[in-house]
């Protein structure tokens, strides 16, 4: 299965370039990165530092190499993230996109690209925080309004989005596990004469330093209290996942597919 990595100097496009050019079922054709990057015309293996030529190229014009691929995989960014979707649709080929803070808008840009390519989206790619949602909906659907929700989400200093992609997805798993829209029930923060109002479910972000990844979800009893939590070390677990993710969704047909499918945790 032939791979295009785009933005491979990333946080996760470094790591996905390496773990892809050590499996035997992917090979890479090459690398896109954002105009102007003083690492285009590069080796991909040297500009994703994995420690070693890969003898392909790393270049700005996706286009340029799109044919030559069978998936695409996109960690890069919302703006050249829609790009991406736009020639991956014109030219037929699947997409794996797992980067954050699109808009609702933009979102339904992607679903609708699935009548015509195999799509998935997938705000984490990490097998772990996947099964953590199953739970999160089994407790969800359980206990509804008999407990109170709240979410911490802590990553780098680097993280645009807020909260993160991953809190977004969990507390919609819940919302829906409940009958409700997260949109309805969501409150981010809380400052001054603030109650809790019941059944909403709040949202508390920090960033500090290079913290990578952590999701924990507070469901509060009257007394007694049930937390669970996700901490990732690193950002190996997203780019083994996405790499997953890419190997399934080169045998599918057009469709909007996330990472349940990929686990079978449906």
């Amino acid at each position: 299965m032939k791979v295009i990595v785009v933005g491979p100097r990333g946080k996760m496009g470094k790591l996905i370039t390496q773990i892809a050019s050590e499996r035997d079922d992917m090979e890479l054709v090459a690398g896109v990165a954002p105009a102007g990057r003083d690492y285009i015309g590069q080796d991909l293996g040297q500009a994703a530092m994995v420690g070693r030529m890969l003898g392909v190229s790393v270049v700005d014009d996706l286009e340029s190499v799109i044919d030559d691929c069978d998936v695409i995989i996109d960690f890069s960014t919302k703006e050249m993230g829609m790009k991406v979707l736009e020639l991956a649709v014109a030219h037929e080929k699947a997409l794996v996109c797992g980067t954050t803070g699109f808009s609702a808008e933009e979102m339904q840009r992607f679903k609708d690209a699935a009548q015509k390519i195999p799509m998935l989206y997938a705000a984490n790619t990490s097998k772990l925080v996947n099964v953590m949602n199953r739970l999160l909906e089994m407790v969800a659907s359980t206990l509804k309004d008999e407990i109170d929700i709240e979410i911490l989400e802590m990553h780098d200093q680097w993280k645009k989005d807020a909260p993160s992609g991953t809190s977004k997805e969990m507390g919609e798993i819940m919302a829906h596990a409940m009958g409700k829209e997260l949109s309805e029930v969501a409150v981010y923060g809380r400052e001054g004469v603030s109650p809790r109002e019941p059944g909403t479910i709040g949202y508390h972000s920090l960033r500090a330093g290079n913290i990578p990844s952590s999701h924990t979800v507070f469901f509060g009893g009257m007394g007694e209290r049930l937390e669970i939590t996700h901490h990732s070390y690193n950002w190996e677990c997203f780019a083994r996942g996405a790499c997953d993710c890419a190997v399934y969704l080169a045998d599918q047909e057009p469709g909007f597919y996330t990472i349940q499918d990929v686990l079978h945790l449906e």
